[in-house]
Order: structure tokens, then sequence, then C-alpha cells
């Protein structure tokens, strides 16, 4: 069997090669520093439904049956010795005032047309499951469905998993493709190297992390998102108590310098929702490039003879990395993929 080379060691690159290696393929990644780009950074929701819209249907799908992957993914994994951080807490998704309730009330309307299971929640009963929320907080939406994870163990935990089943580390980066079976998964960088990617451009987006320090009230317990003054902001709560605040998003080309704008933005909308966060240490500050399409449906599938894309996954390659990485493995064996990776295939949308 022909050896495969997977270009890009994030989380898509990662379960690719993983899932590839347990199929018995020999697996090469190539990466200058794999699990330490725009995944690293990442805030590990795992929220298809809250991040859903009106006309963004197709995008819905394929993140809610990655979503239906995920337990299954997140076992066979701590199967193999190592645990991704799976956490089933659930999302609350709050407004603060008349125009930002305006929108929740559009998003669950559309979410409960879709048949999705959302429980809008008054101000105070928001306060009630989330008692270090402000009082500014006029409602809110309670979505048990949606799941988050550690990202930082989980790309830990998926290099070992791949290194345990054979799969070989190159820390170079490629100016080309070698020979034989490859996959593109590098993200932002990923239209250098295939002309049918040339949609896919980096999308810069900065990340804090913070912990409570002594008398500091704890982090929520759920994933906590709102939409302040029109800029979207989560927080997101890790295991061993820190919190994870994020992201601005703008057009920046490869940047990833932290400015001092897009920390203060961070920290004041932040502030808005949960005040108790001003007394935080922040402990990081980092910038990463999403991996953006025009369209925010990535592209998955055969780019030409032996050569396949999982890139282009906009804010969601943690959520996508299950149904990707199955999605590859059976291209790779001549099987059909999900139904909702079709809309993905990259030769569809020239």
């Amino acid at each position: 069997m022909s050896r495969l080379s997977v270009v890009g060691g994030g989380v898509i690159g990662l379960s690719v090669a993983w899932r590839a290696a347990v199929r018995g393929r020999k697996v090469t990644v190539f990466d200058p520093s794999p699990g330490r780009g725009a995944s690293w950074l990442a805030g590990g929701m795992l929220a298809p439904v809250t991040e859903a819209w009106p006309g963004e249907e197709a995008v819905l799908r394929i993140g809610e049956e990655s979503l239906r992957r995920w337990p299954g993914f997140a076992r066979e994994l701590a199967e193999e010795g190592f645990d991704p951080g799976l956490s089933d807490a659930g999302t609350m998704v709050v407004a603060l005032d008349s125009a930002d309730a305006g929108h929740l009330e559009i998003l669950a309307e559309y979410l409960k047309s879709l048949g999705r299971e959302v429980e809008p929640v008054t101000g105070r009963e928001a306060r009630k499951a989330e008692p270090g929320l402000s009082g500014a907080v006029r409602s809110g939406l309670l979505v048990p469905g949606d799941l988050a994870v550690d990202n930082r163990k989980l790309l830990q935990a998926l290099e070992k998993a791949a290194r345990k089943r054979g799969v070989k580390f190159v820390h170079k980066e490629l100016a080309e493709l070698p020979e034989g079976e490859v996959v593109i998964a590098a993200g932002a960088w990923s239209s250098r190297l295939h002309p049918l990617l040339d949609g896919v451009r980096p999308l810069k987006g900065e990340i804090l992390r913070l912990k409570p320090r002594r008398g500091c009230l704890p982090p929520p317990k759920r994933t906590v998102r709102a939409v302040v003054e029109g800029k979207p902001i989560y927080l997101v709560p890790r295991e061993e108590g820190e919190l994870v605040l994020g992201a601005t998003q703008y057009e920046a080309g490869f940047d990833t310098a932290v400015t001092a704008k897009g920390v203060r933005e961070l920290l004041e909308g932040a502030e808005r929702v949960f005040p108790g966060i001003a007394e935080y240490e922040l402990v990081e500050t980092a910038a990463g490039l999403r991996a953006a399409s025009v369209d925010t449906m990535p592209y998955i599938g055969e780019l030409a003879g032996g050569v396949y894309a999982a890139t282009g996954h906009h804010r969601n390659g943690l959520l996508l990395a299950p149904i990707t990485a199955d999605a590859i493995v059976a291209l790779l064996a001549g099987e059909p993929v999900p139904d909702e990776v079709i809309a993905a295939n990259p030769r569809e949308r020239v």
C-alpha cells in the first residue's frame, strides 16, 4: 500500500493521519510545528447550532453530523490511551440589549424551524444558571446539545495516537506537493499548494487565556457566547480552571501580531458579559489564522488524481475534524463519503 503524505499538522491533518493509520496506511505528516497552528489557539467550541444562521444550512448539516460523531471520536482516542478533554456542559448565548435580543429571537426561530433544541431564558434565569453573568444580560438561549473540547489536550492526544500508530513526522514546510497520494490540510496556507484552493484565505483571530485569582468568582460552567455591539465574543471554561476568551476576526493577511485594540475589545466585551473577569489574571495573548472560505464551507474531496483537500474549515476546524477525517479515509479506500460532505467537494465549487 502506497504511503500517504498529509501536508499540515493541525487538528484536521492530525485527525486524518491518525484515522488513516488506524486503517493500515503508512502516513507521513509534514509540518514545521505539528499541533501549534490555529488549532492550538482555538476556543474549543463544538457548537454548530449556535454558529448557525439562515442561508448556511449546508454548513449546519455538516456541523451537526460531525457533532454526532464526536463522542465516538473522543472515545476512540481515549481507547488509544489519550484523553481529548471533551465536555458536554452545553452552551448559553446571551443578549445585552434590544438589538442583541432581536438577534437571539431570529436565531431561536430559525433553529426551531429546523427542529433543533433550544431553550429561551430570561435574564434572571440566565443568571441563575450562570451566577457570574452581568445584571445587564436581558435574555438568553440554552443549547444543551453543544459540546466543547480542550483544544490543546485534543491536539496532544491526536499526535500521540498518530505516533502510536506509526505515523512519521517531518518538521518542515513544503513549497510543493510530494509524490504519491497527498492530503492538503495546511489551513490558511493551503491556497499556495493547489489552484483549486484559491478560495482559502487567512482570517486573523486574537484569543486570550485567563485564570481566576484568589477570591474571584469561578468561570462559567458552560460555554457562554454573546454579541457585544455587533461583535461576537465567547468564554470557554477549561477543566483546570482557566478561561479561554475569544475571538476577534478580521482580514489581515498572514499577520499574527497581537494588537492592543484586539485585547482591549475582548476584555471590554467580556467584562460586560461576565464582570468578574476584570480581576482575573491574564496569562496568555495570541493570534492565529483561520483557514476561511468564501461561503464558510470547507473544501473536502479529491482535487486531482491522488490529491485530496481537507481545508478551509473557517471557525469550525475542531468541530469538523471527525467527519473530515472519516470522509478522507473513505475517499482513500474508494468508499462513499458522508452525504453531508458532498457539498464540500472542491471540484464542484470552481
